[in-house]
This record gives C-alpha cells, sequence and structure tokens, in this order.
C-alpha cells in the first residue's frame, strides 16, 4: 500500500486542490476551535494543515507516503508532518489530540478498525472525530450495480471499501465512539464522534 502512494505522490501536482474543497474545508473550520491540536489523517499536500494553522488551529498532518509528507512541508514551511509507522499506527502518543480530521481517506485503508482504534487512541478525553467518506445509498449503488460495476469496483483502484450509513455508524461503534452523527452531505457521509 505504502509503495502505490509512494508512486501516486511523486507524480501528483505540487499543490493539487482537494475535492469538494470549499465545503470540506467549511466543514472542518467549522467543527475546530482555536487552539486545538488536529490531526489531519491523510493530510495529503497540506492544504488543510494551512487552512487549521490560519485558523489558529496547531495541526499535526499524518501521512502513509514520504513524498506526500515532504509535498506537505514543502506547501506549508515549518508544519508538523509525519509518516504513518509501518504496522499502521499513528506516529503519536495516547490522548494528545483534541480533533481528529479524516477526509475521504478511510476508504482507502484495508484495515480501517485498526485505523478507527488508532484515532480513538490519539484523541483526548472528550476529544472528537470528523469524517468524511464518498456516500454509496441504495440508489445509487444500484445504479452502479447496472451501469458501471467494475469499473467502480476495480480491484486495482485506490478505494478499498465502500460505507453506507449503517455500516460507518457500526464502524465506529466498533471502535469505540459515541455521541455519533452520521449524515448525508451531497456526495459524501460525515460523521461526528466523540471518545
Amino acid at each position: 500500500m505504502r509503495e502505490f502512494y509512494e508512486s501516486f505522490w511523486a507524480d501528483a501536482p505540487a499543490d493539487p486542490e482537494p475535492y469538494e474543497w470549499e465545503r470540506r474545508r467549511a466543514l472542518l473550520l467549522g467543527e475546530t476551535r482555536p487552539g486545538e491540536r488536529v490531526l489531519d489523517l491523510g493530510c495529503g499536500a497540506g492544504r488543510f494543515l494551512a487552512a487549521l494553522r490560519d485558523a489558529g488551529a496547531e495541526p499535526v498532518g499524518v501521512e502513509i507516503a514520504e513524498a506526500a509528507a515532504a509535498r506537505a512541508r514543502a506547501n506549508v514551511p515549518g508544519a508538523d508532518v509525519r509518516v504513518l509507522e509501518r504496522d499502521g499506527s499513528l506516529p503519536l502518543g495516547h490522548g494528545e489530540i483534541d480533533l481528529v480530521w479524516c477526509s475521504e481517506v478511510l476508504e482507502h485503508i484495508p484495515d480501517a478498525g485498526h485505523a478507527l482504534l488508532e484515532v480513538r487512541r490519539v484523541l483526548k478525553r472528550h476529544g472528537r472525530v470528523l469524517l468524511t467518506v464518498p456516500y454509496h445509498g441504495r440508489v445509487q449503488a444500484a445504479a452502479i450495480a447496472l451501469t458501471r460495476f467494475d469499473a467502480h469496483f476495480d480491484p486495482l483502484g485506490q478505494h478499498v471499501r465502500f460505507f453506507t450509513r449503517t455500516s460507518l455508524t457500526a464502524a465506529l461503534e466498533h471502535a469505540g465512539f459515541s455521541d455519533l452523527s452520521v449524515r448525508r452531505v451531497r456526495g459524501m457521509l460525515v460523521a461526528r464522534a466523540s471518545r
């Protein structure tokens, strides 16, 4: 997995605009409080790190690929950007983070259960997670199944899993999160939960 993303980021633009950038930035900044330590899990080239820093938060970025981490460091000078441990653990101590932002990332992680347990581990007591994943409701799933199943579920593609409101809620509950809220916002599911 790491090699795939090293290769992906080696050829990516220097500062690509993230998918649904304006909407996702507003979502994140609406949840962030000045002075909070915020983890951007899957920080990519660093756009959300810069937005967090500009909003008065203390961002920490984590990426699976060193090439992506290097890109984020170049785009956001002085940013605290780290690389995921080889075993999938987050390179942070227990209870260091106020808010974890994991947006359009969880569907790319083979062991989503472990990732959510790690997110919970690094959160402070009463810390929060805000995550988004692509929305796949019944109508959309039926349309995909009828028209482009092979392309959408390409085993060589980047998405290794797809979530429904029910499965995302169950995954967060299994990881021990509480105060769960999962709602659909256009083409995304947005989940909020607390440790």
